[in-house]
């Protein structure tokens, strides 16, 4: 059973495109079994830190385990869909539910906003539970050909070309695996209707709040806005954070794709591309963040960041549609 194992190597190295979209079919139809909506979340949690890989294409568990507990916390404490799971309650709701009861935790508490021991706490006990029930099962569904896992060493391997692949088809994958969520969270919970769930399992990832953001920005940055240079110091301002290259297609949050906005232009950008010659000013802009080492904070945001990602974030968004350029007025 494919998902009790510890270690699992990449059985293929490279794959086409059809390759890859008939094994990805075959992970969304009813030929894989699927107990659970854990296989499901850990695409979406994979996709959530594709431009966090390092050059080894390698993501750690504490890096995926946050995603997925982000996901699930929101499904369970937000939207009280405990049901994820054929039979009895999915490990990983038990996990949240406790911890949110024993520490007296609303439904409209957000994880990025409960207290950073607690957060570790979660994040320690669902990475366990993925490597219990998830990498492995997963994995073999894909025939050990989308990626490598190692729990000793608490690392995921991704297949270049899966990579390549996600990166190219991010949206239709997201758009994809948000529907097959919904569909099984709507049979195991007798929710009325998809529609309803899928404004939720959409919604999942995205943070209450880029607050904490806008505090370093204005720490080492002009009070000013990034794309018509509008100052934001004077009394009636309200400094917006922008997302360079929509969140709608990046499904994160990471300081390097943030950017102080006045709000003119941050609601006329919307979630469009700024013309490509803001690229260079971005790029110069994150290089002074990197060039912050003695602040902690920054080093640890700024991890595996590079100049290359964030032009290849920009040319993979136009292919997965978003060409609409905006350039303000």
């Amino acid at each position: 059973m494919s998902h009790k194992l510890k270690i699992g190597e990449l059985k293929e190295t490279y794959l086409t495109d059809e390759d890859i979209w008939r094994i990805y079919t075959i992970v969304l139809s009813s030929k894989s079994v699927k107990s659970s909506t854990y296989k499901y979340a850990l695409i979406k949690a994979l996709i959530e830190n594709l431009y966090q890989i390092n050059e080894e294409f390698e993501l750690t568990y504490d890096q995926l385990a946050y995603s997925f507990t982000k996901i699930y916390w929101n499904l369970i404490v937000h939207h009280n869909l405990l049901n994820q799971n054929r039979g009895k309650t999915a490990r990983v709701v038990s996990i949240i539910k406790e911890e949110q009861n024993k520490n007296g935790i609303p439904s409209e508490m957000v994880f990025d906003k409960i207290d950073d021991s607690l957060q570790v706490k979660l994040v320690n006990r669902v990475k366990t539970t993925m490597k219990e029930n998830v990498y492995g099962a997963l994995y073999g569904d894909t025939r050990g050909s989308f990626y490598a896992f190692d729990h000793k060493k608490e690392v995921l391997k991704l297949n270049p070309s899966v990579h390549a692949f996600m990166l190219n088809y991010q949206r239709l994958i997201v758009n994809l695996t948000n529907y097959h969520m919904a569909a099984m969270i709507e049979q195991l919970n007798e929710v009325p209707s998809i529609n309803y769930l899928l404004g939720k399992v959409e919604s999942i990832a995205k943070r209450s709040t880029l607050k904490p953001f806008e505090k370093i920005l204005l720490t080492y940055f002009q009070a000013e806005c990034f794309y018509c240079g509008k100052k934001l110091s004077d009394s009636k301002r309200e400094t917006h954070v922008d997302h360079f290259i929509p969140w709608s297609f990046v499904q994160s949050d990471h300081i390097w794709n943030l950017v102080l906005a006045c709000h003119t232009c941050n609601s006329s950008k919307s979630d469009k591309l700024p013309t490509r010659s803001y690229l260079e000013l971005i790029i110069d802009r994150n290089q002074a963040l990197s060039d912050k080492q003695e602040d902690s904070s920054i080093k640890t945001l700024m991890n595996n960041y590079q100049s290359k990602k964030i032009i290849m974030l920009y040319d993979y968004s136009i292919k997965n549609g978003f060409d609409s350029i905006w350039l303000p007025k």
